[in-house]
């Protein structure tokens, strides 16, 4: 490894940010994905939960190519369910708080709520959005502010304007230099795992299925008994 790789992925391993995550419901759209994925890289999101309940996409399997995800499947890890319910319930062990973009009575901007403390963020399907049942199990909602004619945005966009608005409030408090979430041994244990992913040019590229059986979801940071 050189030492301008690792030097990055010491950083990377530095900047994570253990309790922000996103949560996609039906995107049929593997490049939406991929620039979904992009953009949770870019802020130290390091899992994300995808569920698939809709037929038309069961059993899809969420496989992206390593030109199209940037990648990103190297330093992140994705969730796949078919149940909403199970997906929500795992999601708020660890993220605590559900928030979607809905222009709603009671819906807050963007830039009005605190993105410093555990959030999860979930968007909806390319064509109808987030579900009534996705809709009923979130814990608020808030909207992207827009001057045009346009009722919103491409998804991705919209999770990019989101995530960066989030990365903005933590930047002020620190959290990606002097006040990082990960300590010093769980920094090192995050580099040592993406380190054997480099040295043997191998990274999980399907979403990793999980249902009520399942273990409990392990942090980024713990060690894993295969490349995943």
């Amino acid at each position: 490894m050189s030492p301008t790789r690792e030097k990055k992925m010491r950083e990377a391993a530095l900047q994570t940010q253990l309790d922000l995550t996103v949560v996609l419901e039906n995107i049929y759209d593997p490049l939406n994905i991929s620039a979904i994925m992009r953009s949770c890289d870019a802020v130290g999101i390091r899992e994300i939960f995808v569920i698939y309940t809709q037929q038309y996409l069961d059993k899809r399997g969420l496989v992206l190519g390593k030109r199209t995800s940037a990648g990103t499947f190297k330093w992140m890890d994705v969730y796949l369910f078919d149940n909403m319910e199970e997906c929500f319930r795992r999601v708020r062990t660890k993220y605590k708080r559900v928030l979607a973009t809905l222009p709603s009575e009671g819906s807050h901007s963007l830039f009005n709520l605190d993105l410093t403390i555990p959030t999860a963020i979930i968007f909806g399907n390319e064509d109808d959005g987030l579900s009534t049942e996705a809709i009923a199990l979130c814990d608020g909602f808030f909207t992207i502010p827009q001057a045009g004619f346009a009722e919103s945005l491409n998804i991705s966009v919209a999770c990019a304007v989101s995530l960066y608005e989030a990365y903005r409030q933590r930047d002020a408090k620190g959290f990606y230099s002097t006040h990082p979430q990960l300590d010093t041994l769980e920094q090192e244990a995050l580099f040592q795992r993406w380190a054997k992913k480099v040295k043997t040019d191998k990274y999980h590229n399907r979403g990793i299925a999980i249902d009520e059986q399942s273990p409990d979801i392990i942090p980024v940071f713990a060690a894993r008994p295969s490349l995943t």
